[in-house]
């Protein structure tokens, strides 16, 4: 059966008036979904012969919580999420002053090798669909009881390595009669991949993209990121400037402190010279610890800084969330992975500490 959740407004009105139905039909189907109903009886301003009509054609997308953690630090919230196949993904709320935000996983898995991040261990397994996308953000809201201002996709997976279904969710959540959440608060990460790059800044979204460098040459870069093996840094650096000169907009850049492989004086160097000519943003990121990673938070973020901000360039530090929970990105999948000895977590616990 089709997922309608990943359909647009326009498609499922054209579905609709295919039955006979009114063109207004459409915008009563696309505003329930996008305020949670879990299934088609829900929808009660529709005849009970269209809602039979439609749970015999569609399916509806719905995540169970298998597990939540709730920081006693600051409040920030991970939800371990078990979609329809049994697959399971992570999503984060995380509280500021300046309103909530959602950070969002692409792919089960990731194919990308990050030899710091927990992610990739495993693999991948699949892309996900629009609708597991924006069921992230939809249920995080309906569950939290927390409004979600801004998204982030910087969960588990490569964004760009699901680019179509990517693009799909954000014409579906940003839309007016969804939960319009507007492209400017809204980031999208990327390891790397050029031509998901290309593509973007042809669509001239006015989203922000954050780019996953880690490091600024390319011996550091692909011992670290095979993905630099593909698309080699410099040639990265390249795309991120056209990016710029085509949009206009601003990128920032993740970089990850690892202690003695990416934080010496002339890395800080490199960096800025290959960031000349465009603004750019530095988000230092504290390294956490991955039990199977060899590598250690840096000790020398505060000086990396220092070299950064003299080259004029605007740097900030990545506050750290959920100290007290399995914050870092996979995790919270791969314990539960690892518990389980299979591709599901246990039976669906919730866990507040």
């Amino acid at each position: 059966m089709t997922d309608i959740k990943s359909m647009t407004l326009e498609e499922i009105t054209a579905a609709l008036q295919e039955l006979g139905e009114p063109a207004f039909r459409g915008r009563q189907v696309f505003s329930w979904l996008h305020r949670g109903a879990v299934s088609f009886a829900n929808m009660s301003n529709l005849s009970r012969a269209l809602r039979e009509k439609l749970a015999a054609a569609y399916t509806i997308t719905v995540p169970s919580v298998a597990c939540k953690q709730v920081s006693r630090q600051d409040g920030t919230v991970k939800y371990l999420w078990r979609l329809g196949d049994g697959n399971c993904i992570e999503t984060v709320l995380m509280r500021y002053r300046h309103g909530n935000t959602v950070c969002i996983s692409s792919q089960v898995g990731c194919r990308m090798g990050c030899a710091f991040c927990a992610s990739t261990i495993g693999g991948k397994v699949r892309d996900l669909m629009p609708s597991e996308l924006l069921d992230q953000v939809l249920f995080t809201q309906l569950d939290s009881g927390l409004p979600v201002s801004n998204i982030v996709l910087m969960g588990i997976g490569e964004p760009m390595d699901n680019l179509d279904n990517v693009l799909r969710f954000l014409e579906l959540v940003n839309h007016p009669e969804g939960m319009n959440i507007g492209m400017r608060h809204i980031s999208l990460s990327t390891c790397g991949l050029i031509p998901g790059i290309q593509r973007l800044g042809q669509l001239q979204l006015q989203l922000t993209l954050s780019v996953s460098l880690h490091a600024p040459d390319s011996e550091t870069r692909s011992r670290i990121m095979p993905v630099n093996r593909a698309y080699d840094v410099e040639d990265l650096f390249a795309a991120c400037h056209d990016y710029f000169a085509s949009t206009g907009r601003r990128i920032s850049f993740e970089y990850a402190m690892i202690d003695g492989v990416n934080d010496s004086d002339a890395q800080a160097d490199l960096i800025a010279k290959r960031v000349r000519g465009m603004p750019a943003h530095l988000n230092l990121i504290p390294l956490n610890e991955v039990r199977e990673s060899p590598f250690h938070p840096s000790r020398r973020l505060h000086a990396f800084q220092r070299r950064l901000e003299s080259h004029g360039i605007t740097v900030t530090v990545r506050r750290s969330l959920g100290g007290d929970i399995d914050a870092s990105c996979g995790q919270l999948r791969r314990r539960a992975m690892a518990e389980a000895g299979a591709q599901t977590p246990p039976p669906d616990a919730v866990r507040s500490r």
